[in-house]
């Protein structure tokens, strides 16, 4: 609404995750309002004109599309060209009718083939919902949704933005940005980025409890961002979940890193578990569970308790 009342076009369209009905729903009535919005797909899209002191500039919205919605639209097609998610694209921008002498611009939402993805998003198997980047070829610029990772796709001008916000901690190590793109004359485009700093970051801490828990450690960060501790002690501590979060409200996940976690044990044989004494089955199962041989302290405590419940 804001755009709009500034007299800036608006183009939105469908992703994966939308339901394409819903999002079409009301998008003749904003048209009059300049805010463009995917139809449910039916066909080749079609150009929306505008023009600026370089001429026309058209643009072209693509909801995201499945193999099986391009068959529905183009039945008489041969099965081999809608038979994978490039092939189904590649059908569609081919009834595309495009003016060569026109600056055009594509908004997509399609998994492109070599584009890097994070644990936020789930390409299938095998890569068969990827598409070819060179399907692009003769648009000015691809603004390329579905991926969260901000990157460039084969060439400069076809790029995922990316997520505004971090949606897993594999995503933490990222710079969240937003793109400027200025059209200039054809053939001339120029590509900026900004940074976007979110209210809380969601980052990844490492270190031991008593470290963590160091005044001096958290002092004036910011102990309120999404947080994903590792704890590197070789004792799990008690509440540890419960302690942290008294400095750190909106830490997410705790996990260990320590001789218990990097080593996987296996249960020895009941023919040498007969042969064991109590405190000798105890002493496997810590080391089974740590990783680490009981302390001659520990195991001293141990006997006792044993000897106490024999008795």
């Amino acid at each position: 609404t804001q755009l709009a009342a500034r007299k800036l076009p608006v183009f939105a369209i469908s992703g994966n995750h939308d339901s394409a009905d819903r999002i079409a729903f009301g998008s003749a009535l904003l048209q009059s309002s300049r805010v463009y919005v995917s139809p449910v797909f039916s066909g080749a899209p079609v150009p929306i004109p505008l023009t600026d002191e370089y001429g026309p500039v058209d643009i072209y919205l693509l909801p995201f599309l499945k193999p099986a919605t391009v068959r529905h639209v183009w039945p008489e097609e041969p099965a081999e060209s809608t038979q994978s998610y490039s092939d189904a694209l590649g059908c569609v921008l081919r009834h595309c009718k495009r003016d060569p002498a026109h600056r055009s611009l594509l908004v997509a939402h399609q998994f492109v083939a070599g584009a890097a993805v994070c644990e936020s998003e789930e390409p299938s198997v095998g890569g068969l919902d990827s598409v070819d980047v060179s399907l692009f070829e003769g648009f000015d610029y691809v603004a390329l949704g579905h991926l969260h990772s901000p990157q460039k796709v084969g060439r400069d001008t076809a790029r995922y933005c990316g997520t505004p916000l971090k949606y897993s901690f594999s995503e933490a190590g990222q710079q969240k940005s937003v793109t400027f793109v200025e059209l200039g004359p054809k053939g001339s485009v120029s590509i900026t980025t900004e940074p976007l700093t979110p209210l809380h970051d969601l980052r990844e801490l490492r270190g031991s409890y008593m470290e963590l828990t160091d005044r001096r450690a958290y002092e004036g960060t910011a102990t309120d961002d999404y947080l994903h501790i590792t704890l590197t002690d070789e004792q799990d501590i008690p509440d540890a979940l419960a302690r942290l979060r008294v400095i750190y409200p909106n830490l997410m996940r705790l996990d260990y890193d320590n001789r218990r976690t990097r080593e996987q044990q296996t249960v020895e044989g009941p023919a040498r578990a007969e042969q064991q004494t109590p405190l000798e089955h105890f002493a496997d199962f810590y080391q089974l569970q740590n990783n680490q041989p009981l302390s001659e302290e520990q195991a001293a405590f141990c006997q006792q308790l044993i000897e106490s419940i024999w008795k």
